[in-house]
């Protein structure tokens, strides 16, 4: 996924952070984001996903590049329901591609998902996750070429790709329809999955 400059959104985090009087562990508590992962971002060493950018900007209550929103969640007892309007849509740079971020923030350090929507010949460009990242994109209509560490497939609505996502890798919609494609993207941390898939999708 699309990312923010690392030591742009540093010093930025952490000035919100000390402004509130929170600690990093605090801040894990509330965003679900790991200490660990805080300080690598507050640090610029990091290069966060919109999800956890996301995560972290609701925890502050601030909006950060007015790229999320900090929109609250109601919860009931049994069901925890978002209704669509208050689901989190964030745009790519050049805003061909839109995406809806789903996954809960107890999740984000191991596990984000997206709903993508592409407009025709969008695309979205992403510098590296960290290190054993994954992504999983399951295409559900149009095509979709996925490009990852200099190699590249075309994923067709139903089919699923599975890709190294601590390389440089894009997505780029295509095929002759007027309308492009979607797709829902899985984005699994190296905590996440086996290790045999991860050494399957390694760059040969």
């Amino acid at each position: 996924m699309n990312s923010i400059n690392p030591p742009e959104i540093g010093p930025r985090l952490q000035a919100h952070r000390k402004e509130l009087k929170l600690t990093l562990n605090d801040l894990a508590t509330m965003s679900g984001v790991s200490r660990s992962m805080l300080s690598e971002i507050e640090r610029g060493n990091a290069n966060p996903t919109y999800g956890t950018l996301w995560h972290l900007t609701r925890a502050l209550n601030i909006d950060l590049n007015s790229l999320v929103s900090g929109a609250s969640e109601e919860r009931s007892d049994r069901i925890d329901l978002q209704p669509g309007n208050m689901t989190p849509t964030i745009r790519s740079a050049d805003g061909s591609c839109t995406m809806q971020i789903l996954s809960p923030a107890g999740m984000v350090s191991m596990i984000e998902w997206y709903l993508l929507s592409f407009e025709r010949q969008g695309k979205l460009v992403s510098d590296p996750h960290g290190a054993g990242t994954i992504e999983h994109l399951h295409c559900t209509q149009g095509e979709i070429v996925v490009r990852s560490a200099g190699n590249e497939m075309i994923v067709r609505a139903g089919e699923t790709a599975r890709y190294a996502a601590d390389v440089p890798h894009s997505l780029t919609s295509v095929g002759a329809g007027s309308v492009g494609a979607r797709a829902f993207l899985v984005v699994a941390s190296a905590e996440v999955g086996t290790n045999t898939l991860r050494a399957s999708i390694r760059p040969k």
